[in-house]
């Protein structure tokens, strides 16, 4: 064999073997790759019924229904479209209409959105109450501060 050919035979064993590395990693991580999706794009995509996927919006006014125990309706939209969700667990505090939300879940053949982890997201002028106080104390609180550029 000669040099050329045993360089070949080298270059080609190592794709191969990163091949088979990609290939097991991807099939690993295929149950682990969840897609979000806001109300609009979900109704474009319509991914098929049972697939895991997170939705983000916020929580309709007026959409938000407890039944007894620990199970809740809502609508998440973006004022474009809306998709119905239930979840059965506790929320988190700042779960109420108007808020943001996502929501980790499968998508059921109803068109129902069945959540299993719920997170309710606070905006990005958020600021605790300890500081909040403070400020006022010293004088420089702004009741509703224009957010910065830098924010986002």
């Amino acid at each position: 064999m000669t040099r050329k050919q045993r360089r070949f035979t080298l270059v080609a064993a190592a794709l191969a073997v990163l091949g088979l590395a990609v290939g097991l990693v991807l099939v690993a991580l295929r149950d682990n790759i969840v897609f979000f999706y806001g109300p609009s794009e979900l109704a474009e995509k319509a991914p098929k019924p049972g697939a895991r996927l997170r939705i983000g919006g916020l929580v309709k006014e007026g959409s938000l229904r407890r039944e007894p125990g620990q199970t809740v309706h809502f609508v998440v939209t973006d004022t474009k479209a809306e998709v119905a969700a239930t979840y059965t667990g506790l929320l988190p505090d700042l779960f109420r209409e108007g808020q943001g939300v996502v929501a980790e879940g499968t998508l059921g053949k109803d068109g129902v959105f069945h959540a299993e982890s719920v997170l309710a997201k606070h905006d990005e002028r958020y600021m605790p109450r300890d500081v909040a106080d403070a400020l006022k104390k010293q004088g420089l609180w702004q009741e509703n501060p224009k957010p910065s550029s830098m924010a986002r």
